[in-house]
């Protein structure tokens, strides 16, 4: 142990005084430091982050192949080495000096650039700053480690200094830009280099605020590289340079980089890392600090505010300003919002992710999960931020909403109600008529479930509650005389609607006419979907839904929808957002099938329903007027109601109803949110909220339409590129 100490002090003592060293190890980074910082405006937010794991690694790289390797190797050739050949010292306190002295060097360099991201950025102060510390001592060690190797395998100075440049460039750039950024082909080819990996340890725990446990496999590869590099160094170590290694040595620095030859093979298969990489920078952009200046506020619970600036900081609205900024001190990306309005980022309490509101040309086009994916997209490039899926396959729906909440993906987020309620054979499993027997009871399955017994209900219940759904539904309409369906028994619709209550699960119930609407509430319904297009509902059930807090979502374009199906009519989907939404060849394929022989008896079936819309226009007016909780739901998915467009014309027409525009935008946002119950986070512009928003030209309180004039759409802090949202991958 004296040996080591003794080595290791006067090798640092000969460190210190290399003014060479001083400038790579202290200088240098802060240069690029400065330079990344003002480049990428770190100030701003997150993009911090991402400096400081650059130039961090920076500092390990040059620590590790030109510290350890170029050192070593030069300290050989000057006959340095052959000094201490005749002391009583081995190669071991040798090499393990060079770790120690490269450890102490590289810690003051990598703590100052904490310090001064800190106090010059804003960049919080690590929460996991013992763990960010450990990480990097372990990167250090093998990049140490890495150095030492390729001196004890090389035979001149000139033909380390060609081996290092071959290891350190490909490092160094691959460590520079996200993983996300490369083609696919570079992607691939950074898997197999141990540089990424100390590059997304160092992200997830300055910026998810993961720990060492979430890197555990690269920490290993990174302690057998540091083990095994050691080992064969110490078996190849010269003390001359007159010694020489054969050529064959050099497939040494294949075995030191096996466990990430490995790992590399193994990310190649299952893309974990890319995934990861995904995630973190999207957590970056969520990060980064925005100031919406002298911007009109509908705060989401009715409540405007003519001219204020919003501060976003950390994916969550911080602070409202009155109608001026504010002044120096807050760093921040700055939007002029004057002339426009600043809302909640929309809610569609009601739709159906699983059907693409349009007919393909071929049934092959259709896939389930990429219908449920654009759907999602579509919806935050319309500006609604989150939607509740009613009877969807839970599977599909909670696959993609995991993504969503994890980063992966883009897309609204999901609430769900999973299967509904109905009776067997009645509405929801009605449309598989000519869906054959055994693929039909599958199908049925999936979106429905039809309970015999009150048993039976309430074991369905439980089941769903089980799998995490935040809201159970029920079908309780029976169609028109021309077009009947079994309805649902009262007693089963009751026991379901007290399963539900006593699992803290809202029930919404599905109706078709005034006397559905009766029942429902009757048996403790907590909201009523549809209402009626049928029949006028008496003032006494509107009285009775206020005076209960019953919500109600009418879905009007809905009923829009079947009046124009049952004209041959396609103008819902030459709305200019529809356009945009897409996807085109879907678009015309529907168009199409409208206007052809096709859809003959389509339309007559929608006219055996009787949909009216004045009607249902009327109804939703009185609820309104009777002091109803209103929440917009468009029922998207089905035929020309479009997934994200469709919420807009829904305000449209609740406009056209008679509702004043300030009451249906908080039937889409506060009104929504409470009927989700999550209030606490969505829904409304105040401080501690998602900052999940919608930036639209021109005023939507005095002209409802104006929300589809989108300037810009906020998802949890991130401005999005709306334009790149159709664009994400498959995987």
């Amino acid at each position: 142990m004296k040996t080591y100490l003794a080595y290791t002090k006067i090798t640092l003592k000969l460190t210190f005084r290399d003014r060479v060293v001083i400038f790579f190890n202290y200088v240098f980074p802060l240069l690029f430091f400065f330079m990344f910082g003002q480049l990428s405006e770190a100030a701003q937010g997150a993009a911090i982050y991402q400096v400081v794991s650059m130039v961090l690694i920076i500092g390990v790289l040059g620590n590790g192949f030109f510290g350890a390797g170029v050192r070593a190797v030069q300290d050989r050739e000057f006959n340095i080495l052959r000094r201490y050949k005749v002391t009583p010292i081995t190669a071991t306190p040798v090499l393990v000096s060079s770790l120690i002295t490269g450890w102490v060097n590289y810690f003051p360099s990598g703590l100052m650039i904490l310090v001064l991201a800190h106090l010059i950025y804003g960049m919080p102060w690590p929460e996991r700053w013992p763990e960010l510390l450990v990480f990097l001592s372990i990167g250090v060690f093998a990049f140490r480690a890495m150095g030492l190797i390729i001196a004890s395998v090389v035979n001149s100075l000139q033909e380390s200094q060609i081996i290092i440049q071959l290891f350190y460039m490909p490092m160094l750039i691959l460590s520079l830009f996200p993983l996300t950024s490369m083609p696919h082909w570079l992607q691939a080819i950074a898997q197999f280099l141990p540089s990424p990996y100390l590059f997304m340890g160092m992200q997830s725990i300055l910026v998810r605020r993961e720990g060492l446990a979430a890197n555990i496999i690269p920490i290993v590869a990174l302690l057998v590289t540091t083990l095994l590099a050691t080992f064969i160094g110490v078996k190849l170590f010269r003390w001359e340079k007159e010694e020489k290694v054969q050529r064959s040595s050099k497939l040494w620095l294949a075995a030191i980089l096996a466990p990430f030859l490995l790992l590399g093979a193994w990310q190649f298969y299952s893309r974990d890392n890319i995934v990861k990489a995904r995630i973190l920078e999207r957590q970056m952009y969520r990060d980064r600090t925005w100031l919406i200046r002298n911007v009109r506020i509908f705060a989401g619970d009715g409540t405007v505010i003519p001219a204020a600036t919003v501060l976003i900081r950390g994916g969550r609205i911080d602070t409202l300003y009155p109608s001026e900024p504010p002044g120096v001190g807050v760093k921040a990306e700055t939007i002029e919002g004057a002339g426009k309005t600043l809302l909640p980022g929309l809610i569609d309490a009601r739709v159906h992710l699983i059907a693409p509101g349009g007919v393909y040309e071929t049934p092959g086009e259709y896939e389930p999960h990429k219908t449920i994916r654009r759907a999602l997209a579509a919806y935050l490039y319309s500006g609604v931020t989150v939607v509740r899926s009613v009877g969807d396959p839970l599977e599909l729906v909670e696959g993609a909403g995991r993504q969503i909440a994890s980063g992966e993906r883009l897309g609204a987020e999901v609430f769900t109600t999973g299967p509904v309620f109905t009776a067997p054979e009645g509405l929801a499993t009605a449309h598989f008529d000519s869906v054959p027997q055994p693929f039909r009871d599958a199908l049925t399955r999936t979106i429905a479930r039809t309970p015999a017994s009150v048993e039976q209900a309430r074991q369905e219940v439980k089941d769903l509650a089980g799998q995490g759904v935040q809201a159970i539904e029920a079908i309780l309409e029976s169609g028109v005389p021309a077009r009947a369906f079994p309805r649902l028994d009262p007693s089963i619709l009751k026991a379901i609607i007290v399963e539900a209550h006593a699992r803290s699960l809202p029930v919404v119930v599905h109706t078709g006419d005034s006397r559905d609407v009766r029942e429902a509430v009757e048996a403790g319904a907590d909201a009523i979907a549809h209402g009626s297009a049928r029949d006028e509902i008496p003032d006494e059930i509107w009285r009775a839904m206020a005076r209960r807090k019953v919500m109600f979502t009418p879905s009007l374009v809905a009923v829009e929808a079947l009046q124009q199906i049952a004209q041959g009519s396609s103008a819902l989907l030459e709305r200019s957002l529809a356009q945009q939404v897409g996807p085109a060849p879907l678009l015309r394929a529907t168009e199409d099938f409208l206007v052809s022989g096709k859809a003959v008896l389509l339309r007559g079936k929608v006219s055996l329903l009787q949909p009216h819309l004045k009607i249902a226009m009327t109804n939703l007016e009185r609820a309104y007027k009777a002091g109803v909780p209103l929440v917009a739901g468009s029922d998207a998915g089905n035929l020309l109601v479009t997934h994200g467009p469709a919420v807009h014309r829904e305000l449209q027409l609740w406009v056209e109803a008679g509702v004043p525009a300030r009451d249906a935008l908080t039937a889409a946002t506060g009104n929504a949110a409470a009927a989700l119950r999550a209030s606490d986070r969505l829904g409304l512009i105040r401080p501690g909220c998602e900052a999940s928003m919608l930036l639209v030209d021109g005023n939507p309180l005095e002209e409802i339409a104006a929300t589809e004039r989108i300037s810009a759409v906020f998802f949890r802090g991130e401005r999005l590129d709306r334009a790149s949202l159709f664009k994400q991958g498959e995987n």
